[in-house]
């Protein structure tokens, strides 16, 4: 019934309270809904089924505003197989203001409508019942105010012209595929992979595509199945049997006696395979293309001051490195950070523009 009525509304405000510490998939705990009328909480584990749910966020007729909404998000690509669409991150709204890279939601609030929120549960754990008492209320005032920020944040970004700086954004946030994980690509999430030799790689690759599974199937997190570690180690010294694998250092019996039969599969099938391609190595700066991205830097600051941007917004320090080393498939050159920035980065580089000390401010000089 609640969703139903939210249904009619065009606009929605979503957050959820979840916890993940012990498991693959965050546990959802609570989903926060409002509109203008309603404010609802739903507790999704005495709930069960959320098909109504998941039809309230498919619905491209409904706005769906949330705050930092990339954990949310990830919940729900996971549960539905979609990206709830359309969207509306009011984090990102407000960076592109320049009221901060990552704002947080009380802080948006305070700012923009002068109202303090509460923050004595921030730390519970949302999956013990019943919550503690204040709670649920805590939880609601995550989507109290939200829609009043949307408005906020909307109107001004139309009197600046810079609604539609926000396609990029929001279609980046809508893309399911970046809220999967390939277990042919976990291997790039364990440090220690570049030290590797070649066949060492490949075993590490085979051993972290099959502890992704594993951790998937039993929803448990990629640590739990086996640490980073152990991994490499097993990976370089290569044991041959579950002696073998149970005499490595810090190896768990526990895994050796469960996984031990898998993991030495998982070895036997790397045998034959290539090893991964690693990624180019980052090309070390001189120290005069050094200097050149402390420049650019300071035209990108000087450029993020006057549009009123975050500059991380417009270009990272990393961005500006592959700038000077000859990239140019870079956000920073694409849409409107090109017109805001980036043209005259690649002028500057050309030695079109110049930048000079005016008064104590830092000058474009063409």
């Amino acid at each position: 019934q609640a969703c139903a009525a939210l249904r009619r509304s065009p606009r929605i405000a979503l957050d959820t309270e979840f916890m993940r510490e012990r498991t693959y998939h965050a546990q959802l705990c609570l989903v926060q809904l409002a509109d203008a009328e309603r404010i609802v909480v739903v507790d999704p584990i005495a709930c069960g089924e959320l098909g109504s749910l998941h039809a309230l966020l498919a619905d491209t007729a409904v706005l769906k505003v949330l705050h930092s909404g990339r954990q949310d998000l990830e919940i729900f690509a996971q549960q539905m197989g979609s990206v709830p669409a359309p969207l509306f991150d009011t984090q990102v709204a407000a960076a592109l203001l320049g009221l901060g890279d990552q704002i947080g939601y009380a802080n948006l609030v305070q700012r923009l409508l002068s109202v303090q929120l509460e923050k004595t549960h921030t730390r519970i754990d949302w999956s013990v019942r019943p919550l503690p008492h204040g709670a649920i209320e805590y939880a609601a005032d995550d989507v109290r105010y939200l829609l009043a920020v949307h408005a906020a944040l909307r109107t001004e970004l139309g009197q600046r012209e810079r609604l539609e700086w926000l396609d990029a954004e929001f279609a980046q946030l809508a893309r399911l595929d970046s809220y999967r994980t390939d277990p042919a690509d976990a291997w790039r999430k364990v440090r220690g992979s570049q030290r590797l030799t070649e066949p060492q790689r490949a075993r590490l690759a085979a051993l972290a595509a099959w502890r992704e599974r594993t951790a998937l199937e039993v929803d448990r997190p990629r640590g739990w199945v086996l640490k980073d570690d152990m991994i490499i180690d097993i990976a370089r010294r290569n044991p041959v049997d579950e002696a073998e694998l149970a005499q490595l250092r810090d190896m768990p019996p526990a895994v050796v006696k469960r996984r031990g039969a898998e993991i030495l599969a998982a070895l036997s099938a790397a045998g034959g395979a290539e090893a991964p391609v690693l990624e180019p190595a980052r090309p070390r700066l001189t120290p005069e293309q050094d200097g050149v991205v402390d420049l650019l830097a300071a035209l990108t600051r000087k450029r993020a001051a006057e549009h009123g941007v975050a500059v991380g917004n417009l270009a990272t320090r990393r961005e500006l490195e592959r700038l000077v080393l000859g990239e140019r498939e870079l956000e920073v050159l694409s849409g409107w950070k090109r017109e805001t920035v980036g043209n005259a980065l690649l002028a500057a580089l050309d030695g079109k523009l110049a930048l000079a000390v005016r008064d104590g401010k830092l000058t474009e000089l063409d």
